[in-house]
């Protein structure tokens, strides 16, 4: 895989339920300050490139994402950090699609968003190469059509009020919106509210070292390839940042649970509002079906590991973990009956931060580090947790149990499996042949 094409995979990760969802609790908490707010989040996704990159570098394995270089129990911090993470934007990608899909009744069309991709997942069904380019050209043609219509609004009124209102009754029960904002919204606190929200949207980052060994020149192509994702999805973000201010204005962006949606509606052509929603669609169920099967992946790792039960490291014979798939899709579910889109998406924000700060973490205790590699994960690392402090108190609490939950089960299973020195299955440096 090329530099080039291992960009439209990043960008195809990136381009995708943050696009549809996170500018409305951002611009609630930073105001009209909210490209200020994408600038710092592109900031902060330079810097986790720039670790991930240098721990590709010393652990081509798999280490740019598998902090090994922490001690264990940080280390198993991190995997359920990056687990909760995929979970929550799982729920928040089925709300989301749901909403924007019917905006009635959006929680039954997410569930059956769900079902319907645990079933792909279980069956193997994987996005490939061509897919990503499809969604990538997609999601241009609808920035496109949101930066005219922002550019010039025909109104401060439309025919998405009835829908925006249909949405929010059909929803599970949000918080209020002013639990979102700063105490002064607006303020510095408010952007790096605004900046953890919109951080999740920039979340694919990981997309390329994923890739590991299909990619042409790995060590190179990680870097390389996610700056420039970054960099686009940057200019992208800014630009629909843009518009939505423009067009909807603050407090009414802050308030729309389907903003792109609610501003293509302001004009004259249903036609145009369709083909958004379709689109949205198209990402959110892509966003979908992407982190539910990494996050089994990812269970699945850490149960060959011994830091979660055994059961879910049993593959079918396609080779997908089914049993992870079953049980995170169930879960989500689950989850996504009791809770909203922006709820879900704080918390993976959450999550996602605290995972690299912990991989900034790693990269300073690399061996021969570089000054600049210093520099780099010790900001980047105060970045992350600036961000995830600066989210409301609810989703600090509420990662904080999630997390410390998961790391006690995760550290008793370690300690069990230790115990008993249970080699059943390979550690997860070994081969996918041999782990099948």
């Amino acid at each position: 895989m090329s530099t080039a094409t291992a960009v439209v995979v990043a960008l195809a990760a990136m381009l995708g339920t943050g696009l549809y969802a996170a500018f409305a609790p951002a611009a609630a908490a930073a105001g009209p300050w909210l490209p200020l707010a994408v600038l710092l989040a592109a900031v902060v996704a330079l810097c986790n490139v720039s670790s991930i990159a240098d721990l590709t570098a010393a652990r081509p394995g798999g280490g740019g994402l598998v902090p090994t270089d922490l001690p264990p129990a940080a280390g198993r911090l991190a995997g359920i950090a990056r687990l909760v993470a995929r979970g929550a934007a799982a729920v928040a990608a089925a709300g989301v699609f749901g909403a924007y899909v019917l905006p009635s009744q959006p929680v039954p069309v997410a569930i059956v968003a769900v079902l319907v991709v645990i079933g792909l997942n279980v069956a193997g069904v994987r996005i490939s190469v061509t897919a990503c380019r499809a969604l990538v050209a997609g999601a241009v043609v609808i920035l496109a059509l949101v930066t005219v219509v922002g550019a010039f609004p025909p109104g401060p009124a439309g025919p998405s009020a009835a829908l925006e209102s249909a949405a929010a009754a059909g929803a599970p029960a949000e918080l209020p919106a002013a639990t979102l904002q700063a105490a002064v919204p607006g303020s510095v606190f408010g952007v790096l509210t605004a900046a953890a929200f919109v951080f999740f949207a920039f979340a694919g980052t990981s997309r390329v070292a994923e890739l590991g060994g299909s990619l042409r020149d790995p060590l190179r192509t990680v870097r390389r390839a996610s700056t420039i994702a970054v960099l686009i999805a940057g200019v992208i973000f800014l630009a629909v940042s843009g518009a939505l201010l423009n067009g909807l204005g603050v407090d009414r962006l802050s308030t729309s649970p389907i903003p792109l949606a609610s501003l293509i509606d302001s004009g004259s052509s249903p036609a145009l509002g369709v083909l958004v929603r379709v689109g949205a669609a198209v990402a959110t169920g892509s966003a979908l079906l992407a982190v539910l099967s990494r996050g089994s992946e990812t269970a699945s790792r850490m149960a060959r590991d011994g830091d979660l039960p055994r059961l879910l490291a049993r593959t079918g014979s396609r080779g997908t973990p089914w049993v992870a798939d079953l049980a995170g899709g169930v879960l989500v579910v689950g989850v996504t009956v009791l809770v909203g889109p922006v709820t879900a998406l704080a918390i993976s924000a959450c999550a996602v931060l605290v995972h690299y700060a912990l991989l900034h973490g790693a990269a300073l205790r690399l061996r021969g580090r570089s000054r600049r590699t210093l520099v780099v994960a010790a900001a980047g690392g105060l970045l992350c947790l600036a961000l995830a402090l600066s989210l409301p108190t609810w989703a600090l609490s509420s990662t904080a149990v999630l997390l410390v939950g998961g790391w006690l089960l995760s550290t008793l299973l370690a300690r069990t499996a230790g115990a008993r020195g249970d080699d059943e299955l390979p550690r997860s440096g070994d081969t996918g042949e041999q782990a099948a």
